[in-house]
């Protein structure tokens, strides 16, 4: 559904992404990570077509980015950071105004469908100067989805939301993965890219890595197991000796805490091991580090290398 190649892009004498290439594929929600000015919001708007590339190509629904910028924009929904409203009409006039651009059939019905489906509809009438953050960044939401577009930006889309309305706005989205549609989110807020996206990428003005959150725990912290006993658990190291799967392992107060290649094939083995030296182990759990912790070790690896 989307692809890129080399995709580069200068402001003058500054780089803002370098020789970017990946792959998204259709029905996917996809995180799009990074510090500020690492080249998200540059990224996002080569791909709908806004700012033409200095270098590579890509494709977007099918349609060349510098060769078919309508038909692409005809076919992205944008979510911007900072949406801009009429204040002084209504949110159903907004939307039917912004409908009736994209030759959207029957665009009343059109507004009325998203207004109710983002809790909007009490308020249609009034002027959108009238709302909220939260209200505003809703309305923003339906305002990108109104042609029903087969590929969606969205950039902090839960910004400025209180928890209930964070939490509709998450579930629609879900609901927009299963209807097929491909989503592309740029987030700062980590727990909510882990809820909702099938692969990640972090930027840094270059690609630093894509994969699937699970696999960048992984790969950036191993499989921690921690083996909760009765006790000080630091006696029972010396059993651990002679285990050449136990690639490391520390004692906390009563927790021992071992870092492990197949917990699921070598927990039986570590459980047997310590209770044959006498440990009452009360119970086995993983360790989890969060999304943050594994962004946070990639960009500062990354200025270590670059220092």
């Amino acid at each position: 559904m989307i692809v890129a190649r080399n995709l580069t892009r200068r402001f003058g004498d500054t780089l803002a992404v370098e020789s970017l290439s990946l792959e998204i594929g259709k029905g996917e929600v996809f995180g799009l990570l990074g510090p500020n000015g690492a080249g998200k919001t540059t990224t996002v708007r080569m791909l709908t077509a806004l700012i033409a590339p200095n270098a590579g190509e890509a494709w977007v629904a099918g349609h060349q980015v510098g060769k078919e910028d309508m038909a692409i924009r005809r076919a992205v929904g944008l979510l911007t950071e900072s949406p801009g409203f009429y204040d002084n009409l209504s949110a159903a006039f907004n939307l039917r105004l912004y409908a009736e651009l994209y030759d959207v059939p029957q665009p009343e019905r059109q507004a009325e469908k998203y207004l109710r489906l983002l809790g909007l509809w009490a308020r249609r009438k009034d002027p959108v100067a009238t709302f909220s953050k939260g209200m505003k960044q809703k309305l923003a939401i339906a305002r990108a989805l109104l042609h029903e577009p087969q590929v969606v930006f969205l950039d902090e889309p839960t910004a400025g939301l209180d928890p209930e309305a964070a939490r509709l706005v998450r579930d629609f989205i879900a609901g927009l993965r299963a209807e097929g549609r491909t989503l592309v989110l740029c987030s700062h807020n980590l727990d909510e890219v882990e809820r909702l996206c099938d692969r990640m990428a972090v930027l840094k003005t270059r690609l630093l890595v894509v994969d699937t959150p699970t696999n960048l725990r992984r790969a950036f912290f191993g499989r921690r197991v921690v083996f909760h006993l009765t006790g000080e658990a630091s006696r029972w190291l010396e059993a651990l000796q002679g285990l050449d799967f136990v690639r490391e392992s520390q004692a906390i107060a009563d927790k021992l805490v071992l870092a492990l290649d197949d917990p699921d094939a070598q927990n039986p083995r570590v459980v047997r091991r310590l209770v044959e030296a006498g440990a009452e182990i009360r119970f086995v759990g993983e360790l989890r580090p969060s999304l943050e912790d594994v962004y946070l070790r990639l960009v500062r690896r990354t200025e270590e290398n670059e220092a």
